[in-house]
């Protein structure tokens, strides 16, 4: 991966964070995207003393359309963009009936609409280069189905699929488009979700630092476009893809139970 001008969203906290801290190290320039102006300051500072490398900050809620008509028009005028990091997200826990509505339209914004847009958005100028990359922040929960999060596993069955076609389609052009798939990852995500993560076992977990890592170096050799960070997982996805569907909902409602 040559160095340029990379843009993160969700660049406050979690992996979108260490996206932005790993980057820096390789010597990019940083466009950090995410709601938190003062988070987003804080990062800003310490990477650019650390790394001496330019972070401009754009606070934004990616939620809100008016927003990302900011991010995109910022896109357009950006000089260099060699990397897009698609991963501002986030999760809830519970039935849909029992949603707050607003809720679960902000899920479906933040990662169908708000990713498809910047990607768009970021996509003329990459191929005009012949050079680039795009990182979409999926989940290993795209490979699957499950009650409590139906359009948290649909948003990101999106992204996955959406990021296999894309790659299919700018094949020959030196743009690579990756969907990353990380399991359970320490992070603030699950707090937000108001879940501790207590009833599933440590080994099932990955820190951020592993998963940026799996995708950068899956980069680097521009390997496969579905990139699954660790042996575990990969082992999980591998059986995931030959089991009956009707068997995974089994599965689900199961763990869903015990919540």
């Amino acid at each position: 991966m040559a160095a340029g001008t990379a843009l993160v969203t969700g660049a406050s906290a979690g992996i979108g964070r260490e996206f932005c801290r790993q980057l820096a190290g390789r010597g990019y320039d940083l466009l950090v995207v995410a709601r938190d102006a003062e988070r987003l300051q804080a990062l800003a500072g310490e990477l650019g003393s650390e790394h001496r490398v330019n972070v401009e900050v754009l606070p934004a809620d990616l939620t809100r359309d008016e927003e990302v008509d900011r991010v995109v028009a910022r896109i357009r005028g950006l000089d260099g963009l060699t990397l897009l990091v698609n991963n501002a997200g986030f999760g809830t826990l519970g039935s849909l009936a029992a949603a707050p509505p607003e809720q679960q339209e902000a899920m479906i914004r933040l990662h169908v609409l708000t990713p498809m847009r910047l990607t768009q958005a970021a996509l003329p100028g990459l191929l005009e280069r012949r050079r680039g990359d795009v990182v979409n922040v999926s989940s290993v929960a795209s490979f699957i189905y499950s009650p409590g999060n139906v359009n948290y596993c649909a948003t990101k069955a999106y992204l996955t699929t959406f990021s296999e076609g894309l790659a299919t389609e700018l094949r020959g052009t030196g743009v690579q488009v990756q969907a990353l798939c990380p399991g359970f990852t320490r992070s603030e995500f699950h707090e937000r979700m108001g879940e501790d993560g207590g009833l599933r076992p440590r080994f099932a977990w990955l820190s951020a630092r592993q998963v940026v890592r799996a995708s950068l170096e899956q980069l680097d050799r521009r390997g496969a476009v579905v990139c699954v960070p660790g042996v575990s997982y990969k082992l999980l996805v591998a059986l995931i893809r030959h089991l009956p569907r009707p068997l995974i909902g089994r599965v689900t409602a199961l763990g869903y139970r015990r919540l």
